[in-house]
C-alpha cells in the first residue's frame, strides 16, 4: 500500500457510498419498460444503457469530491489519472446483458488497486440487497444490515466441484474447448451468472468460476473478494489476471491446481 492509502474503515465507507450512489440509477431503470439499450458492437451484441452511464458518473462524482488525488478506471468513461498511486476500478453494471433481461445476477463492481494489485473489492447487488466485501482483513456479505462472514468451500476434487461461467461458449473456439474440457470433469456446470458467480464462490456455494475476454474492471473487484474469502485466482496459465483476459477462480489450492493442469493442456494460440 502507499503512504496515501486510507484506513480499511475509510475505504469501506467510501466504497459503500459509491455503491449507494450507483444503486440510485441502476434500480431506477432495472426492469423499467422505458429503459433504452444501445449496442457497443457493429457485429454481435454488447449492450450499454443510460443506467450504466449514470451510475458510473455518480461514482466518479463522489470520487472527484472525496479522493481527487486517486486515479479512476471505469467501463463507460475515459480513465483519469491521479497522484496518490491508488486507482479505483469501477464497473457500474457488470452483466448488462442480464440487467436488460431482468435477471438479478448483475452487480456494481468497485475495486481499489494500490499500484501493484487490487487490495479491496466489492460486489453490490442492490436489487436483492446483497453486498459482498473482501480485502484489507475483511470478508463478509451484508444484507439488511446483518454481516455474514465469507469463506470458500473446502472442495479439493473436480468430480465434486460446481463450475460456473457467463457464456455457454467462452471466448474463442479454442477457449471454449478448454472450458468444456474442464467442465466435463466437474459435478455441475451452470451458465450466465455474471459477477454474481464470484460472489457465490466467495460465499462457499460453488467451487470454480472460469471466464475469458475480461477487462480490468471486470475482474479486479471479484479477484480481491475471492482471495479474501480464501480462494485462489489466476489466469489460465497461472499468472496474474488483474489486467483482464482469461481468469480461473477456485475455492481451494488443490482444486485450482487440478483445473490449471487441464487448462494448460489445451493450446490457446
Amino acid at each position: 500500500m502507499t503512504d496515501q492509502t486510507p484506513s480499511p474503515e475509510a475505504i469501506l465507507s467510501l466504497a459503500s457510498q459509491l455503491a449507494d450512489g450507483a444503486a440510485e440509477h441502476t434500480l431506477k431503470w432495472f426492469r423499467a419498460p422505458a429503459l433504452v439499450t444501445q449496442n457497443k458492437w457493429a457485429e454481435g451484441f454488447d449492450p450499454v444503457t443510460e443506467a450504466d452511464k449514470a451510475a458510473e458518473l455518480a461514482m466518479r462524482s463522489i470520487l472527484k469530491e472525496q479522493r481527487p488525488e486517486d486515479s479512476v478506471i471505469g467501463e463507460e468513461s475515459q480513465d483519469t489519472f491521479g497522484t496518490s498511486g491508488l486507482s479505483w476500478v469501477l464497473d457500474p453494471i457488470d452483466g448488462t446483458r442480464g440487467y436488460v433481461s431482468g435477471t438479478p445476477t448483475w452487480g456494481t463492481l468497485i475495486a481499489l488497486n494500490d499500484g501493484h494489485e487490487p487490495i479491496f473489492g466489492m460486489i453490490d447487488q442492490p436489487y436483492i440487497g446483497e453486498r459482498f466485501v473482501g480485502g484489507l482483513g475483511m470478508a463478509f456479505m451484508e444484507r439488511h444490515g446483518i454481516r455474514t462472514s465469507l469463506a470458500t468451500r473446502k472442495t479439493r476434487h473436480l468430480s465434486q466441484a460446481k463450475i460456473f461461467t457467463t457464456f455457454p461458449e467462452v471466448g474463442s473456439p479454442l477457449e471454449a474447448e478448454a472450458f468444456h474440457t474442464l467442465a466435463e470433469q466437474c459435478q455441475l456446470t451452470r451458465y450466465g451468472m455474471d459477477c454474481y458467480a464470484y460472489a457465490l464462490l466467495a460465499a462457499g456455494q460453488i467451487d470454480l468460476v472460469i471466464e475469458a475476454g475480461l477487462n480490468a474492471y471486470d475482474i479486479q473487484a471479484p479477484m480481491a473478494l475471492v482471495q479474501a474469502a480464501g480462494g485462489v485466482v489466476s489466469d489460465w496459465r497461472g499468472g496474474n489476471p488483474m489486467n483482464g483476459g482469461r481468469c480461473l477462480c477456485a475455492a481451494t489450492p488443490e482444486l485450482h491446481a487440478a483445473a490449471l493442469d487441464i487448462l494448460r493442456e489445451v493450446p490457446l494460440g
